[in-house]
C-alpha cells in the first residue's frame, strides 16, 4: 500500500535559520496524525512543505507516490490531492459563501457552474452551515468562516486534508464547533495531518502524535504513549506546560 505522505531527511532553511532538520515522517492512507510542539518548532513549515507552499531545501517528499520537486505537473497533481485549511480563513470577502466554495472548482477543474454549486451545497451541509450559503464571509462568525474554509477544501474532493492550526485564530467559544467538524471528518476515514495546540482533540482523534522541537521530530507514538508515558524529557516538559495551562 502506498504511503499517503512520505518525508525523508527533509531540511528547510530561511536564510541562516534552519526551520526543519532531517525530518522523517510517514503517513498511511486513512491515518490521522497530529503534530504538536512549541511555537517556532517547525510544525507549520512542515505542513506547508507537504504541498510546497514552502519548498524544501533537501530530502525527499512524496504524496501518494508522486515526488515533489521542480516538476510543476507533479505539484499540480499533489495539490489536487491535498486540501489545506489555514489558521486564517482566506475566504474571498466580496462573494457569497456558496461562491467561495464553487469558484475553485469552476476555475481549476472547469466544473460546470450548476455541478460546482451542487457540490458546494453538499459540503456546506456536511459542515452544518448550508443555511449561510447566500451570506458573505463578513456576516459570519470566525467559527462559521472556518467551517466554510473546510467545506471549500472538501469541494475539491482531496484524498488528504492538511490543517495548519485551524482554531488558533478563533475565540474560545468558537473552537468546539470547528473541532466537531474535524472530528466528524476524521470519523469518515479521511487522511489528516493536523497542526494544533488542542490536546484534547489530539488525544481523542489522532492515531499518532508527532512532537517537534527546534525543527526536528523529537518523539512519535500513539496518543496514550505520548501523553501518558513520553520518553523524551522535552516532550514531558512541553506536555506539563500545555496540560496545566
Amino acid at each position: 500500500m502506498n504511503s499517503a505522505i512520505l518525508m525523508q531527511d527533509v531540511d528547510k532553511n530561511f536564510g541562516d535559520f534552519q526551520a526543519l532538520s532531517a525530518v522523517n515522517i510517514e503517513v498511511s492512507s486513512g491515518e490521522r496524525v497530529v503534530i504538536c510542539g512549541p511555537s517556532g518548532s517547525g510544525k507549520s513549515t512542515l505542513i506547508r512543505c507537504i504541498n510546497q507552499l514552502e519548498k524544501h531545501d533537501a530530502g525527499r517528499i512524496e504524496v501518494w507516490g508522486t515526488e515533489l520537486g521542480d516538476d510543476l505537473r507533479n505539484l499540480d497533481a499533489v495539490r489536487r490531492e491535498a486540501g489545506m485549511v489555514f489558521q486564517h480563513f482566506n475566504l474571498f470577502p466580496h462573494v457569497t459563501v456558496l461562491e467561495n466554495c464553487a469558484m475553485p472548482q469552476i476555475l481549476s477543474r472547469r466544473t460546470p457552474r450548476k455541478d460546482a454549486e451542487d457540490t458546494a451545497r453538499h459540503y456546506l451541509d456536511r459542515v452544518h452551515i448550508l443555511e449561510q450559503a447566500e451570506k458573505f464571509p463578513g456576516q459570519l462568525s470566525g467559527g462559521q468562516q472556518q467551517r466554510v474554509a473546510i467545506a471549500r477544501a472538501l469541494c475539491m474532493e482531496p484524498r488528504i486534508m492538511l490543517f495548519d492550526e485551524p482554531t488558533s485564530a478563533l475565540d474560545p467559544e468558537m473552537v468546539s464547533e470547528v473541532l466537531e467538524v474535524m472530528t466528524d471528518l476524521a470519523g469518515s476515514g479521511m487522511t489528516m495531518v493536523v497542526v494544533t495546540h488542542e490536546m484534547g482533540f489530539a488525544r481523542r482523534v489522532a492515531d499518532r502524535i508527532v512532537y517537534m522541537e527546534a525543527g526536528s521530530v523529537v518523539e512519535t507514538g500513539t496518543p496514550d504513549k505520548v501523553f501518558d508515558s513520553p520518553e523524551d524529557e522535552r516532550t514531558r516538559r512541553f506536555l506539563s506546560k500545555v496540560m496545566s495551562g
